[in-house]
């Protein structure tokens, strides 16, 4: 069988050789004034990714996604299992803004504040860089590297995935907790010592192997662009008009000379890619909009005296020589959406008290008939205290008249963030029952003067 007819037709992805195999990106680094300027947005981001779990607002943390507890606090508010309805309309509104940013300055949160960029390419890669030395100011890493310092790296990388899953999972299960477990022998807990060091097994294997493929594999991002982006949102564009035709080397047009574009076919914004494109070729889903190639390019055009920005943040409309601007449909659109969804969760968020209640009916006779004909039923009353105090509860019977309600227990009283479930009996009289039912209201009160409503559908006989 002849292997060539094994080549793929066309492009697949940047990582990947004709044959399949993995192609390895270790990208030369372009200094300029872009490069600088992502390095302070990168260096203040990590200090924010950091900073996060330790911040609080007011008793609360920042933001603290406590899954066992089923407790999801963003911005200083806590999301129960009962804020399903907020939380979708929280997750819905930050998607739409997602949205609207996308459409508006294109794949920027790629290339400069999500964090798989920002710790590969100002954490990792510059340690890669130091340890393994470069072939000229810059440029790619040396072949032939000694067995010392390739060790020395993969020990620093490991000190960092030991930082960075400490602090991923403080996000998790909060700074106190944490801390805690860093101070305890593993024997104590020995399973989030496991969970910790899963963590930091999953950060080695992202930095030290699967790296930009998360990017173009794993996440989604990439392969929603087509949705996300329109004609006239932002992206990292090469000026064909002026780039071509490409000619290598230093060159200028003369009389009896073919004409020549600005484009010398150095190559240097593909050996800088992060992702390992051409960005010539045109607007790919690899593109995270890091702006290397036209760092690149900027410096390559200084040095043959031409004007910058060959390569340069563009959009297709004006690669076509189209007038666009901001006022178009989806950035009429979504603001209105997020707008809506804005004013859709203050609405609920006002209408929330401290506690929430649910009754259930008990499993069993749905009643029993007791003494002077009274119908009792057995219910499961749960509560929810939403405050960060204990909360004491009593109850009574509005519908039907003269209708009792008993707790089983003998005290209601939960403490801050609790949910817990009372077994209560509710008795009513015979004579209150239509068609082997009676409705039932109740009005549960704290002790903070705070009260809700309740109704249910007594059973009783015929």
């Amino acid at each position: 069988m002849n292997n060539a007819n094994l080549e793929p037709v066309e492009h697949v992805l940047s990582t990947l050789k004709s044959d399949g195999s993995r192609r390895w990106l270790k990208p030369k680094l372009s200094i300029g004034n872009l490069l600088r300027f992502r390095r302070w947005v990168a260096w203040v981001l990590i200090i924010v990714f950091t900073a996060i779990p330790f911040i609080h607002v007011g008793s609360r943390p920042l933001v603290l996604l406590d899954i066992t507890a089923r407790q999801f606090t963003i911005f200083g508010f806590t999301f129960l299992p009962t804020d399903a309805l907020l939380l979708a309309i929280f997750l819905v509104g930050t998607l739409l803004t997602i949205f609207l940013f996308t459409a508006l300055k294109g794949r920027i949160w790629c290339g400069w504040a999500c964090p798989q960029t920002v710790y590969m390419e100002f954490v990792f890669r510059p340690i890669e860089r130091l340890f393994e030395g470069t072939v000229r100011r810059g440029g790619l890493p040396r072949k032939n590297v000694a067995a010392w310092r390739t060790f020395a790296k993969y020990l620093v990388y490991f000190l960092i995935c030991v930082y960075l899953a400490n602090t991923f999972l403080a996000y998790f299960v909060g700074v106190d907790r944490l801390s805690r477990w860093v101070r305890q022998s593993p024997l104590q807990h020995p399973l989030p010592f496991l969970v910790m060091a899963a963590a930091t097994g999953a950060m080695m294997f992202n930095f030290c192997y699967f790296r930009e493929q998360l990017c173009l594999i794993a996440c989604p991002y990439g392969r929603f662009q087509s949705v996300l982006l329109d004609q006239n949102s932002v992206i990292v564009a090469y000026n064909e008009k002026r780039g071509e035709p490409r000619k290598k080397g230093i060159h200028a047009n003369g009389i009896g000379l073919p004409i020549a574009g600005d484009c010398i076919d150095c190559g240097n914004c593909v050996t800088t890619c992060p992702t390992g494109i051409d960005i010539r070729k045109g607007l790919q889903m690899e593109c995270i909009n890091c702006t290397q190639c036209i760092d690149a390019c900027n410096q390559v055009m200084k040095k043959i005296g031409r004007s910058p920005d060959l390569i340069r943040f563009s959009s297709q409309a004006r690669d076509r020589g189209l007038v666009g601007g901001l006022v178009r449909a989806r950035t009429i659109i979504y603001p209105f959406l997020i707008a809506g969804f804005i004013g859709a969760f203050l609405f609920v968020l006002s209408t929330k008290s401290t506690f929430d209640v649910v009754i259930m009916r008990e499993p069993g006779n749905p009643y029993v008939v007791i003494d002077k004909g009274r119908i009792r039923n057995l219910l499961t009353m749960k509560l929810t205290n939403r405050s960060d105090k204990d909360m004491a509860f009593s109850a009574r019977v509005l519908e039907p008249a003269g209708g009792e309600l008993q707790f089983m227990e003998d005290k209601v009283l939960l403490a801050p963030r609790e949910s817990r479930s009372f077994h209560v009996g509710v008795i009513a009289e015979r004579k209150e029952f239509r068609m082997g039912k009676s409705n039932m209201l109740v009005q549960i009160e704290n002790d903070q003067q705070d009260s809700r409503m309740a109704r249910f559908t007594l059973m009783g006989p015929f």
